[in-house]
């Protein structure tokens, strides 16, 4: 049975992408920091070895002996105050990530994100091929992101197997952290959501990206990116969405951009730098709003067999998760 390491299992991407490559005969081995081990987040059958992303040495060491290397793991905060922390785990991550699968002579998936893809002035979509502007490169989770994927494709030019997965915003069940698409169902779900700002986001059921990520592997073209995503929805439609699964009444109140990020740079004030936490409106997370991120995967469906499984279903199952689970 060959056996792929996958960081960041206890996480929502990394877990489908666990449980998908168990389904498909593959033995998962996850690399989970100290202080997750034995988390229930951590899907049954996994091999749990201890280690840091940040630990070189015990990343090389749970990468010997594995036949692929899935590196879904990466810090995510939209705080300011935690910028300088999220660049340095996630690059230094990556770097070492690298290295341990090339000591390894493993083929690696490296999972960008949406964020590190241009979208265009001229209201047409993103694709792999869209310079993503310094202007659009907004906090320190993006420019992390920006700065390992090039770290992964300046690996894969120097001649190592590296594939790069850009997921767009996935949704589905088991999202416990939640993520920020998750805490936009949540917040619907507990009645915090008044208004909404004319944004869009990218949807795409959890499962297919956990696809995406073991096609890309044995599909993806070395140094190649894919987006995995399927709709193009504004917030609004979204929450007309979930008004309607959940049989609650959808906002009708629209917010102003410039009142948005003003109610966000307080609230970053006081909650990220006063309170040293998780802002409930981040404000560079209301600045990327500004825009609506809307892409187009067609690579990945055309060259790696991605499926599209309809949006709605994803959040319906989303909503009867977190429902389930408080």
């Amino acid at each position: 049975m060959k056996v792929a390491l996958v960081t960041g299992a206890t996480g929502f991407v990394g877990g489908h992408v666990a449980r998908d490559l168990m389904a498909h005969g593959w033995a998962v081995r996850a690399l989970v920091r100290p202080q997750s081990v034995g988390s229930p987040r951590l899907p049954p059958g996994c091999e749990e070895v201890v280690g840091d992303i940040v630990d070189a040495s015990a990343v090389n060491a749970a990468c010997r002996g594995a036949d692929a290397v899935f590196h879904v793991a990466a810090r995510y905060s939209l705080a300011r105050h935690a910028a300088e922390a999220v660049e340095a785990q996630n690059v230094v991550g990556t770097a070492n990530v690298l290295a341990g699968a090339r000591a390894a002579g493993a083929p690696m998936v490296h999972t960008s994100s949406v964020a590190t893809i241009g979208i265009p002035a001229d209201g047409t979509l993103g694709t792999e091929a869209t310079p993503l502007p310094r202007a659009q490169v907004i906090g320190g989770y993006k420019r992390s992101k920006v700065a390992s994927e090039r770290l992964a494709l300046a690996a894969a030019a120097a001649g190592q197997h590296v594939v790069v997965v850009n997921p767009t915003a996935p949704v589905g069940p088991g999202d416990h952290t939640p993520t920020p698409t998750g805490r936009v169902i949540t917040g619907f779900l507990a009645g915090r959501m008044p208004a909404f700002v004319d944004t869009g986001l990218n949807l795409v059921d959890v499962r297919d990206v956990a696809v995406g990520h073991r096609l890309a592997l044995t599909h993806g073209v070395p140094g190649r990116r894919y987006i995995l995503g399927n709709e193009n929805l504004t917030l609004q439609e979204i929450l007309t969405m979930l008004a309607s699964i959940a049989g609650r009444r959808p906002p009708r109140l629209r917010l102003p951009h410039a009142v948005a990020i003003g109610v966000s740079a307080l609230d970053e004030l006081v909650e990220g730098t006063l309170m040293r936490r998780e802002p409930s409106a981040p404000l560079d997370g209301a600045l990327m709003a500004r825009k609506r991120m809307f892409v187009d995967p067609a690579r990945a469906v055309r060259e790696l067999g991605v499926p599209r499984s309809p949006v709605r279903g994803a959040l319906s199952d989303a909503v009867a998760w977190f429902g389930a689970h408080g």
